[in-house]
C-alpha cells in the first residue's frame, strides 16, 4: 500500500476539521456489495491509498440504509433490489475518536451506469473474494474474511 501524498494528507485533515465542526460524533456506512457472481465491489479514492467498501458519512436527517444507496449510487453506478442487511458497527479510531461504521451486506448488486475516474474515484469494479486487488486496506480484507468466515465482526474497523 502506498503512502498517502501531501495533497491527500491535507485533504484527509480538511475532513476531519469539517467533520469535527459539523458533526462531533460521526456515522459512516460502508457495504459489502455482491453482484449475481459473488464478486465484490470495491474503490479507491483519489485522497486516501488502497482499495475500500463503498460507503460514505450519513447526512443529518438521513437514514443509514438512505446514505448507503446514496453511496452505491455515487461511488460505483450501483442499485439492488434486496434490502441491505446490517453486519456489524464498528468504531474507527484511525478516523477519529468520535468515528462510527455500519457495514451492511448488498447481494445482486448491479452496475447500472460505470464510475468513470473523477476527482474523488480514481478506480472501481468488482472483484473475486479469493482475489482481491493488492491493494486493498487491511480493513476491507478484514470485513470480507469476517462475512466469508461468518465470523463475529470485530469491534474496531
Amino acid at each position: 500500500m502506498s503512502e498517502m501524498t501531501l495533497w491527500q494528507k491535507f485533504i484527509r485533515q480538511g475532513q476531519r476539521v469539517v467533520g469535527l465542526l459539523l458533526r462531533p460524533m460521526t456515522l459512516g456506512v460502508r457495504v459489502i456489495a455482491l453482484d449475481e457472481k459473488g464478486r465484490v465491489f470495491l474503490v479507491r479514492h483519489t485522497y486516501i491509498p488502497g482499495f475500500h467498501l463503498p460507503g460514505g458519512g450519513v447526512e443529518r436527517g438521513e437514514t443509514a440504509v438512505a446514505s448507503l444507496r446514496r453511496e452505491m449510487e455515487e461511488e460505483g453506478g450501483l442499485v439492488s433490489q434486496e434490502t441491505p442487511r446490517l453486519i456489524g458497527l464498528y468504531h474507527n479510531p484511525r478516523h477519529s475518536r468520535r468515528d462510527h461504521v455500519a457495514l451492511y451486506l448488498v447481494r445482486g448488486a448491479r452496475q447500472v451506469k460505470p464510475r468513470a475516474p473523477d476527482w474523488e474515484i480514481a478506480e472501481s469494479g468488482f472483484f473475486p473474494l479469493d482475489a482481491l486487488p493488492a491493494e486493498a486496506t487491511a480493513s476491507t480484507r478484514a470485513r470480507i474474511a469476517e462475512y466469508l468466515q461468518q465470523a463475529a465482526p470485530s469491534p474496531i474497523w
